[in-house]
């Protein structure tokens, strides 16, 4: 478990080093000043959970369910938060209805707490 939350974090912090010089240059062209601050916050918040995934793959034994909880917890939310963050920064230019996606970004966000919670309760 240890190896694939790592690599998981590998994975989700040089996609967000990726997103985040696209967003700094590309995609400034073609992105609203509004949508790609929106860009900006699912970057960050990807970066956020690939750190503590990273930390948490290297310091975590995983004999606890809820160590493995809070990973996969936290993994799922960020495809959910930043995935549908990343969708809707790009609606208006493709020129897409995307806002069916919008629930989802909150619905990540709560997948996310949970996995900090579901941490706390292991130490609890």
């Amino acid at each position: 478990m240890n190896n694939i939350v790592i690599i998981t974090a590998a994975l989700l912090g040089a996609l967000a080093i990726i997103l985040g010089a696209f967003g700094a240059h590309a995609f400034k062209k073609i992105l609203s000043a509004e949508k790609l601050d929106s860009f900006e916050v699912g970057v960050r918040y990807q970066m956020y959970a690939a750190i503590t995934l990273l930390v948490l793959g290297l310091n975590l034994s995983f004999d606890y369910q809820s160590e493995r909880v809070a990973c996969y917890l936290i993994i799922a939310g960020t495809f959910l938060f930043s995935g549908s963050i990343y969708f809707l920064s790009f609606a208006e230019y493709w020129k897409k209805n995307l806002k069916f996606l919008g629930p989802i970004t909150p619905l990540g966000g709560l997948l996310m707490i949970m996995g900090w919670i579901a941490i706390m309760i292991r130490f609890l």
